[in-house]
């Protein structure tokens, strides 16, 4: 993931496409973790902003779903 995604952007999204984004950025961020064991990232706070972007969306997709 390029970018932080803001909270704001990940509330408007569904339930089910907030799951599947949390799928694809767990996928990003092992595939970002076996790179960087291999050959070091430039930039390692990538990993760090990834894992609080999941844990953003996956506090937000609870909150949703507690509403429902």
């Amino acid at each position: 993931m390029e970018k932080k995604m803001k909270a704001s952007e990940v509330r408007e999204m569904s339930i089910a496409d907030l799951r599947e984004r949390i799928e694809i950025e767990k996928a990003n961020l092992d595939t970002m973790k076996i790179n960087h064991t291999i050959s070091p990232l430039e930039d390692t706070s990538k990993i760090a902003k990834a894992r609080k972007d999941i844990a953003r969306m996956m506090t937000i997709l609870a909150e949703k779903e507690k509403q429902n």
